[in-house]
């Protein structure tokens, strides 16, 4: 089993622990340590795994190590969450990337069964590809969410990096990939090749200013997610608190961890990825703040997925020019979802009916006749 091959927290992070408040989180989770071993895993609700494999990553070499990051995180103080958590420790790399990916899915299938959300930290980007072939095995269509300033797509077939692992998972068989949404996407660093691509397959994708202005637009996007990959070069040099190793414009801190939080509160992600970590100053607070608010939201959840809406939910019906709309508000959050019907279905007398997460303002957008883009190409992912 591939659990197995996880090694203890270095001592290094666990310095100073005992001299903490009994209250802080290092000291009411459980740790994968040289004297302990392994924790057991049942009845676990969320699990940290360092990684370090960055032979494919954008930087070419490693940034980035956790021993820093669990002092920060070690250090805080939990919310009011009546959650088990456990830190692993880390995944040595393998022979070959090929191996890293293989473990990384192992560990990630039995922690799925277990039904336990793995928080998989460091490493580059393309490591979401192992956690995509978890669903493969599942036989379970996907829906994936990168935070990411670029598409990841490749111009060349057969390569796979944190360029370019999404052209590897379109391409690998068998394909259960339904949807990959890109938030914060900065069209300077994307090819017209892949922006063609992304519309013709009918993908989502939200740029950066939109996200800046209006970061609540994201909940419906991160509710109907399965894996969540965050590729730190998103920040901004602000937000990584070095001119050298952020970029001009980018994702703040507060804009960052408030995407974790809507991450967490998803009642359907499964996954979380947080990769291509930089080296700097403020990255281990940001880091630790960030899954601080992942499990807050986690926390939070409100266990409405899938949704059952012939109880709990008001229903609005909207007529457009040319078809009705449907949608549908949870009483209990308050959240807003729209009704998609598969028209291929309807000549077999029954409908192909499904929910997709949106906002208050869709609603309103459909009162002036106007169709959300996220419909539309959800639409068309369905026909």
């Amino acid at each position: 089993m591939s659990l197995e091959l996880l090694v203890p927290i270095d001592n290094e992070a666990l310095l100073g622990m005992s001299l903490l408040p009994k209250q802080v989180i290092g000291k009411n989770i459980q740790l994968h340590t040289t004297s302990s071993g392994l924790p057991e895993l049942q009845g676990l609700h969320i699990a940290l795994i360092g990684l370090n494999e960055y032979r494919n990553s954008f930087f070419a070499t490693p940034q980035y190590t956790i021993n820093s990051f669990r002092k920060k995180f070690y250090e805080l103080y939990p919310g009011n969450w009546k959650l088990k958590i456990a830190d692993l420790g880390d995944l040595p790399n393998g022979s070959s990337v090929n191996d890293t990916y293989y473990a990384i899915k192992e560990i990630g299938y039995h922690l799925k069964q277990m039904n336990i959300i793995p928080i998989f930290i460091g490493g580059s980007h393309d490591l979401i590809f192992p956690m995509y072939q978890v669903y493969q095995e599942f036989n379970q269509l996907v829906n994936i969410v990168a935070v990411d300033r670029s598409f990841d797509f490749s111009q060349e077939e057969e390569l796979i990096s944190g360029r370019s692992y999404m052209s590897k998972i379109i391409m690998d068989k068998p394909n259960v990939l339904y949807n990959y949404t890109n938030l914060g996407f900065q069209n300077y660093y994307c090819a017209t090749e892949e922006k063609d691509l992304m519309r013709k397959l009918f993908f989502d994708s939200m740029r950066l200013g939109n996200i800046l202005d209006a970061v609540s637009d994201t909940e419906p996007v991160f509710r109907d997610a399965d894996i969540v990959g965050i590729d730190m070069k998103c920040l901004s040099w602000q937000a990584a608190a070095d001119p050298l190793k952020g970029n001009p414009n980018g994702i703040d801190a507060r804009t960052i961890c408030a995407m974790t939080r809507y991450a967490g509160i998803s009642d359907r992600v499964s996954f979380l990825g947080i990769h291509e970590l930089p080296s700097t100053p403020m990255m281990d607070e940001l880091l630790a703040q960030m899954i601080w608010y992942f499990i807050e939201g986690y926390a939070l959840r409100f266990e409405e997925y899938p949704v059952a809406v012939n109880q709990g939910f008001l229903k609005y019906s909207v007529q457009l020019s040319d078809q009705m709309m449907v949608f549908y508000k949870s009483e209990k959050s308050q959240r807003w979802w729209i009704e998609l019907i598969n028209k291929s279905q309807l000549d077999n007398k029954t409908k192909n009916v499904t929910l997709l997460a949106c906002t208050e303002k869709d609603y309103e957008s459909s009162l002036r006749d106007y169709i959300p883009e996220r419909w539309y190409n959800a639409i068309r992912r369905m026909s």
